[in-house]
């Protein structure tokens, strides 16, 4: 277990913050491939294993840096389904590579009474988690020095994966001032002769924006024009809040279907990030391809996992509903609070677990006589001096802003309101 000091592998906090790549000068045997030493690990991970070695100290973090719904456990029938499964003789060994017939067939029943769009059980590959999805789609219509383009903020998962499939990731501004929402007109001006691709994700992970149904229509339209791949990342599709609707690009338009591979998972509507379940949803063409990319990668998810997966997507919307409630009500929390601190700017998120608020103000401001000239030192000092965490802007893109996690037990997340805003008043802003 960590203590208060960190272990000698463990980068600085500020390193973490950064995401920037490890530090292999030490390193003193053959060289490693580029592949692993320019890209970063995932700083919203590094981030909680410094929560995890704080709290395991004494410290008494509050983790506002929070990606998943810490509001209670996985529903009771999905753990029941997995306890079957255990016995199964079935699922105890190998199983086909793009996922057990009874969860594809899940997952397009799924997605056809969601969106009224036709879906075969062909066109569905099931992977260990939303992450290998991502890596899946992108090693399926990527080749080396192919562009694609990522609106940002972005999840920094999306960059770093287009790096290990040998892409070069070009981000595409979205101004707070515009929602957050990239246009066509942005996209048409980022996009080159190498260009093979555009990722999406409403809601999306940071900003909590959610695309209109016109909106991802003109995009799916020029990216059908213009000869592109759209990958739409639909993980938080579930969690919308104040009528907002959570549309599909592969039900707004004919001809856009077979140019997007959707990737959705049980994650985060089920409580079950730990269960490393998701899939995609491609042309037959590209599942068939991707099945067998995935054949020599990793093979199947883990079936157990796989089973509860079923159980979760067939029974029945109630847990998810509930859930959406509870966020919805810390959600307005959040919101309500952040609009009440002097300095503070919020595009007011419509989807998924987060806030994105501008703190832009305070930057160039001293805190305990260190200059906060960028989002990270602030975030570093309010997990030092407040033990408060959050995630910078910087990570996902876009300088200025912090992401707060709304998917927290209330009395964290007013303790962590309450905590951020001492601190930001004892910035002393010239």
């Amino acid at each position: 277990m960590l203590g208060s000091r960190k272990s000698a592998d463990m980068m600085s906090f500020d390193a973490v913050l950064a995401n920037l790549p490890p530090d292999r000068r030490e390193w003193t045997g053959p060289a490693l491939a580029r592949r692993v030493t320019s890209v970063a690990g995932c700083p919203t991970g590094g981030v909680d294993t410094w929560v995890k070695a704080r709290r395991a100290s004494g410290g008494h973090v509050i983790a506002l840096n929070a990606c998943e719904a810490s509001l209670g456990d996985t529903p009771e029938h999905i753990l029941e389904a997995a306890a079957m499964a255990c016995r199964s003789s079935r699922l105890q060994r190998y199983t086909p590579a793009a996922g057990l017939p009874e969860l594809r067939e899940a997952v397009a029943a799924s997605g056809a009474r969601q969106h009224g769009v036709d879906i075969s059980a062909a066109q569905v590959v099931i992977t260990s988690g939303g992450k290998q999805g991502v890596l899946d789609a992108l090693n399926a219509v990527v080749d080396p020095g192919d562009e694609v383009l990522i609106p940002s903020p972005y999840w920094p998962v999306y960059p770093a994966m287009v790096e290990l499939a040998n892409g070069r990731p070009v981000s595409v501004p979205a101004a707070m001032a515009k929602g957050f929402k990239v246009t066509v007109d942005q996209l048409d001006a980022a996009v080159s002769p190498r260009t093979t691709a555009v990722v999406l994700c409403s809601p999306c992970n940071p900003t909590g924006v959610v695309y209109t149904p016109g909106e991802l229509r003109a995009i799916g339209e020029w990216a059908r024009d213009e000869d592109l791949w759209v990958i739409c990342d639909e993980a938080y599709e579930h969690l919308v809040y104040d009528g907002a609707v959570a549309s599909s690009l592969t039900a707004l338009a004919p001809e856009v279907p077979e140019r997007c591979i959707v990737l959705g998972g049980v994650a985060m509507a089920y409580a079950m990030t730990g269960w490393r379940v998701g899939w995609l949803i491609a042309p037959s063409r590209v599942a068939r391809a991707i099945e067998d990319f995935q054949s020599n990668a990793t093979s199947h998810a883990p079936n157990v996992a796989q089973a509860a997966a079923v159980a979760a997507l067939e029974g029945g919307m109630a847990p998810v509903e509930r859930l959406r409630t509870e966020l919805d009500r810390r959600r307005r929390r959040l919101c309500g609070a952040l609009d009440g601190l002097p300095g503070v700017e919020l595009v007011e998120p419509q989807g998924a677990l987060y806030a994105f608020p501008s703190v832009e103000s305070y930057l160039g401001g001293v805190l305990g006589g260190r200059l906060m000239s960028t989002t990270i030192e602030l975030c570093a000092a309010l997990f030092e001096r407040a033990e408060v965490a959050t995630m910078p802007g910087e990570a996902f893109g876009r300088l200025g802003h912090l992401r707060i996690s709304f998917a927290v037990p209330e009395e964290d997340l007013d303790e962590g309101i309450s905590r951020l805003s001492r601190c930001l008043g004892e910035i002393a802003v010239p």
